[in-house]
C-alpha cells in the first residue's frame, strides 16, 4: 500500500438508508438495515468501514449516514464512526444533505452493501479520481472483467461503445460543481435501471449521441460534462469484486462465498 500525502487523501461518506418502499433484502433476514446483515462473522456495514479505515486514504473517520444511532452503534463493530446528517430520498438526496450538514470536501462515497470493498480498491479509485481533475469522478467495471470472474452474477450494464460498464458504487466528490451532477442525478434516480431513459435526460442531441452514437466511456462523459456544465470523470476498476453489492439473495450468496474464499486463501 502506498504512502498517501495530505493532498491524496479525502473524507468518506457511507449511505446506508433505505428507500422509501423499504428493504427486501433486510426485511428478509429481520433486521432493520441491511447494513446489519451477517457476511462472515461481521455486519455487512462493518466490512465497507474496515475497508475505508485501511486504505490510508481518509483524513477522518468515515461518515455514516442513513441510520438510527442504535443500528449504527451494532453495525460499526467497533471502528470510529462519525454520523452524517440524515435525510429522507434516494441516494443523492442523502448526499446532498449530508453535504449542507457540513461534510467537506473533497469526499469519497460509497454505500453499506459495498461488502466486498477493500483497501486496494479505495486506494485504486481514490489516486486515479484525484489525478483526472474532474469535479465529480465515477467508479465503473467493465462487463469482461466482471463476467471472466464471476460468470453468474446479474448487474446492469450501460451500453458503452466497446465495453458495455457497470456501477461500482464509489463516487469522488472533489469541488463544488459536482453538486450540479449530483441535482441531476437526484432529478434522474427513478431511470437509475433504465440507461435509456437516463440518456433522454440529457436533452435529445445529447441523448442521440450517447444512444446512436454509443461513444466509448470516456467520451461519453465528456458528452455528459459539457451538458451538465461540470466535468465528470470516471475510473474504470480493475477489480471485478468493485462491480458486487449487495442488492439481492443471489448477490449476499456470492459474496458470502468470495469472503469465505479469501479467508482460506
Amino acid at each position: 500500500m502506498s504512502d498517501p500525502t495530505a493532498r491524496d487523501t479525502a473524507y468518506a461518506l457511507v449511505l446506508a438508508g433505505a428507500r422509501a418502499s423499504g428493504d427486501a433484502l433486510a426485511t428478509a433476514h429481520g433486521v432493520e438495515s441491511k447494513a446489519l446483515i451477517d457476511i462472515g462473522g461481521a455486519p455487512m456495514l462493518s466490512r465497507v468501514l474496515r475497508a475505508l479505515t485501511q486504505s490510508g486514504r481518509l483524513r477522518a473517520a468515515p461518515y455514516v449516514s442513513g441510520l438510527a444511532p442504535d443500528v449504527l452503534e451494532k453495525t460499526r463493530a467497533g471502528i470510529a464512526v462519525n454520523e452524517a446528517l440524515s435525510v429522507s430520498g434516494g441516494p443523492a438526496s442523502s448526499l446532498l444533505g449530508a453535504i449542507d450538514g457540513g461534510i467537506q470536501l473533497p469526499l469519497l462515497v460509497t454505500t453499506c452493501d459495498h461488502a466486498l470493498l477493500t483497501a486496494e480498491m479505495v486506494d485504486y479509485f481514490v489516486k486515479e479520481a484525484i489525478r483526472s481533475g474532474a469535479d465529480l469522478t465515477v467508479g465503473l467495471a467493465a462487463k469482461d472483467t466482471i463476467q471472466a470472474s464471476y460468470p453468474e452474477t446479474r448487474r446492469t450494464y450501460i451500453p458503452f461503445g466497446g465495453a458495455p460498464m457497470s456501477g461500482c458504487n464509489l463516487f469522488f466528490i472533489n469541488s463544488p460543481d459536482a453538486l450540479k451532477i449530483i441535482r441531476f442525478w437526484q432529478q434522474a434516480e427513478q431511470d437509475r435501471k433504465k440507461p435509456l431513459k437516463i440518456a433522454w435526460r440529457f436533452g435529445p442531441v445529447t441523448a442521440l449521441r450517447l444512444l446512436i452514437g454509443r461513444p466509448a466511456v470516456h467520451r461519453a462523459f465528456e458528452l455528459i460534462s459539457a451538458r451538465l456544465g461540470a466535468r465528470a470523470g470516471v475510473v474504470v476498476m480493475p477489480f471485478a469484486e468493485a462491480a458486487i453489492d449487495v442488492d439481492s439473495q443471489a448477490d449476499l450468496d456470492l459474496v458470502r462465498s468470495i469472503i469465505a474464499a479469501r479467508r482460506q486463501g
